[in-house]
């Protein structure tokens, strides 16, 4: 009997401790960094910023956009990757730095691997730009200048990014191989290609669709196989005569490796019902949304490794 009664009581015990002990908070319960591999203004930062905000108010926390740019991307991407894998810092990062750098330089990580893809935001064209004083209209007009035109230059948002290799990839189809590349941390090239100090640019719609609609820039043709609704009359280089041409960017959220599986589901639904209010703001400015599941992305990002991996051996050295 005696045992009885003290079996009970050390059971209402126990239940009394764990009724007295605190409910795991929902994640999440403190601010969220959320990291942009380049520098503020550019479409990674634009896409970043209204999705972060979005979480914000669905998820009544704060996510905390922060530029760490430099290396195409790498610098960004290293220091998530280090980063503690509890939710606390994500990044939003794009086709570069995920999909190209590996193929393109030696890394100290693999971000296949030491990332967790969570879900992808957007896919971008690039669209060819150049200053209006430069004496073309059209791209076959821009073609007969590059194949004439000695020392040409182009900016780029660094090394190893879609707006790098498009315009190599060009350049080398144009037999152009004077073209000098110019790379920059992040938007900054912009400024640089409106004052005429650069002659041209492959750069992601969102980021110049102002300068474009302002009559800065001069849109010639876009990179992506597809025609763009929000610039409809614009050709794309594939119709132009290089129909293998396909060089667009895209963007998602990841986390460090070991992230816990309850915040890649809070973050991924969070997104996937942020973009249909997203969506048609992000197609006026030259982003297509796309959303989906960490598992889709995960096989996206693969499959684009592969893809870039047979062009950087294709362009050898020069790929820098």
């Amino acid at each position: 009997m005696k045992k009885t009664i003290g079996t009970a009581l050390a059971a209402a015990a126990l239940m009394g401790i764990v009724a007295a002990s605190p409910a795991r908070a929902a994640y999440p319960e403190r601010p969220v960094k959320v990291v942009v591999a380049f520098t503020a203004g550019g479409t990674t930062d634009k896409l970043t910023r209204s999705t972060s905000e979005h979480l914000s108010q669905a998820l009544k926390q704060s996510f905390i956009v922060e530029n760490r740019p430099g290396a195409g991307g790498n610098i960004g991407t290293e220091y998530v990757v280090r980063s503690d894998p509890d939710g606390y810092t994500l990044i939003v990062d794009s086709v570069g730095p995920i999909a190209v750098n590996p193929s393109l330089t030696k890394l100290s990580y693999d971000p296949l691997t030491d990332l967790v893809p969570i879900v992808q935001i957007a896919t971008v064209p690039n669209v060819l730009v150049v200053p209006p004083e430069l004496p073309v209209k059209t791209f076959d007009e821009f073609l007969e200048y590059a194949k004439t035109k000695k020392s040409l230059n182009y900016g780029s948002t660094g090394v190893g990014t879609s707006s790098h290799l498009a315009s190599h990839l060009l350049m080398q189809q144009l037999g152009a191989k004077d073209a000098t590349h110019v790379p920059y941390k992040g938007a900054d090239a912009i400024n640089d290609l409106i004052a005429g100090r650069l002659d041209f640019m492959f750069a992601t719609v969102p980021s110049v669709m102002g300068q474009i609609r302002a009559g800065k820039l001069r849109p010639l043709a876009l990179s992506t196989k597809q025609r763009l609704a929000s610039l409809p009359d614009l050709p794309t280089v594939a119709e132009k005569g290089f129909p293998d041409f396909d060089a667009g960017s895209w963007f998602g959220f990841f986390a460090p490796k070991n992230t816990p599986q309850e915040v890649v589901t809070t973050i991924n639904k969070g997104v996937n019902d942020a973009l249909p209010s997203l969506k048609e703001a992000m197609l006026s400015e030259g982003a297509i949304a796309v959303g989906g599941s960490p598992d889709a992305f995960d096989k996206f990002t693969h499959a684009e490794y592969e893809k870039w991996k047979k062009i950087v051996e294709q362009l050898g050295p020069n790929a820098q």
